[in-house]
């Protein structure tokens, strides 16, 4: 549903997502401004063509590259609110980026900040609670938490940043025992349109404290957050990869056999078109394979190997470790690439996974096909991740059973070719398609209409008034924006 569908919503002017539409709403900047803006900031200041711009803006997903007016590398929230102050002032919008992992499109035209410089990190073991300013990657947080016994709610990936993905939701491979990483968020500090700097959390400012967390990037740059660590005692974990042409006994045993599991495990399947590298072992290069992914957070491991042994039988294994680990290991479950890569890609949810979905999966994307998609995943959600946060937050996803999310390679030669197979998959999964998304997962999107469509409607109506009041100038209109 869209949101011209929705008639008692209010109607609020939002950005279009086109790059020549951004680009013409940037004034020429004189050099003296620029300069003025360099006085007020501890971090480096790039304008259009300066040597260093390129570079200071990168992305790892390469298949989208920066060019904004402006880049302002922030070393901390006065840096933050200095550069948003200068670029209303500049008539800019403002764009940001930590580590570049999930860019949804070309920053044209924008002041973009980069974060990356701010650090700071400070774990509290007794209160079991860790501060991370923007720049932290989730690695340094599960390395810093393992010693206490701590972890946070990472992803597939420890070589994200903790906040962009934590505004976005936050699955990960403990988020069916204890839910999204934004549920156990406790205060968010923010630079807001006004260039005000603001420290939230349920008791202040509660409405931005909702909406931020999920709201991803609308509201405002996220300068640091607080949220609560999960004492984790033993974990059992990893990944398994099967021949490929085992994929259809693979996923219809897993489409029954997932729903059957404690919250204590969550698991995901993938169907992964390996390239042929000498750096991959050798049983995986040039393959076609099903790729099974398993995380069980319990004490009792024989339990684990019970829970764990119909799916080792399902197919022929080709490679793959599951035992004991820890929480700072937890890369190893998805194994998902470290190096920067271009790719595309774009999710939704199920609301089952029934045999004749996995049937339209594998036709659509099987094993048999040749096609340029790198993968097609199912992972598992319920459990917590169906439950409200105990402080309510405007994640959505929770009607979900399953995520499916289709990736294919970034590059120029394909770039109408893989947006088409992999909206393909996922248009012929339509009648199995849950009412919400979840906001990390989106992928490609077309405008802030698909973005908003993501949010059950009453959640979406209260976003999108809450951004008229605090942001009604668009100014932070890039990623995902309502």
């Amino acid at each position: 549903m869209s949101l011209t569908e929705l008639h008692d919503e209010p109607e609020f002017t939002s950005v279009a997502f086109e790059d020549d539409v951004l680009d013409t709403l940037a004034p020429a900047i004189p050099a003296a401004d620029v300069d003025d803006l360099r006085s007020q900031v501890h971090g480096p200041v790039y304008a259009a063509g300066d040597d260093g711009l390129a570079t200071e803006v990168d992305t790892w997903n390469i298949a989208i590259q920066h060019t904004p007016a402006v880049a302002v590398g922030a070393t901390c929230a006065a840096d933050v609110a200095a550069a948003v102050s200068w670029a209303v002032a500049h008539d800019l919008r403002v764009a940001v980026q930590a580590t570049g992992h999930g860019p949804v499109r070309n920053a044209a035209g924008s002041l973009m900040i980069t974060t990356r410089r701010m650090q700071g990190l400070h774990i509290d073991p007794d209160r079991r609670i860790a501060r991370v300013e923007a720049g932290v990657r989730w690695i340094r947080v599960m390395e810093a938490a393992a010693e206490f016994g701590l972890a946070g709610l990472c992803g597939s990936s420890s070589d994200v940043g903790v906040v962009g993905y934590t505004l976005g939701g936050g699955m990960g491979s403990l988020g069916r025992l204890h839910g999204f990483a934004a549920d156990h968020v406790t205060a968010v500090e923010i630079v807001t349109a006004d260039g005000r700097m603001h420290r939230i959390c349920a008791d202040s400012e509660p409405e931005l404290f909702w909406a931020v967390r999920g709201g991803k990037g609308n509201f405002g740059i996220v300068t640091a957050l607080e949220f609560e660590l999960i004492p984790v005692t033993s974990l059992f974990g990893g990944g398994i990869f099967f021949d490929g042409d085992d994929a259809p006994a693979l996923l219809h045993r897993f489409r029954q056999w997932a729903p059957m599991l404690p919250e204590e495990v969550s698991t995901s399947i993938a169907i992964l078109r390996i390239p042929d590298m000498e750096e991959l072992p050798p049983p995986l290069r040039g393959q076609t394979a099903v790729h099974l992914r398993f995380a069980y957070a319990g004490d009792d491991h024989a339990e684990a190997e019970r829970l764990l042994s119909p799916m080792k039988a399902a197919g022929t294994i080709l490679l793959g470790f599951v035992g004991p680990m820890r929480t700072d290991e937890m890369d190893g479950i998805h194994m998902d690439p470290k190096e920067p890569m271009p790719g595309w890609e774009k999710g939704m949810l199920l609301s089952e996974l029934t045999e004749d979905a996995v049937d339209v999966l594998l036709a659509t994307a099987g094993p048999q096909l040749d096609i340029p998609l790198i993968m097609a995943e199912v992972r598992l959600m319920g459990g917590a991740l169906s439950r409200p946060a105990k402080v309510p937050n405007a994640v959505p996803g929770r009607s979900g059973a399953f995520s499916v999310l289709v990736l294919g390679p970034g590059i120029p030669e394909l770039a109408q070719v893989v947006p088409a197979i992999g909206r393909g998959v996922l248009a012929a999964l339509a009648p199995w398609k849950a009412p919400e998304s979840m906001i990390n997962f989106l992928g490609d999107v077309s405008g802030p209409d698909e973005v908003a469509a993501a949010y059950p409607p009453a959640t979406r109506q209260r976003l999108r008034e809450l951004k008229h009041g605090v942001d009604p100038g668009g100014v932070f209109t890039f990623g995902y924006a309502l």
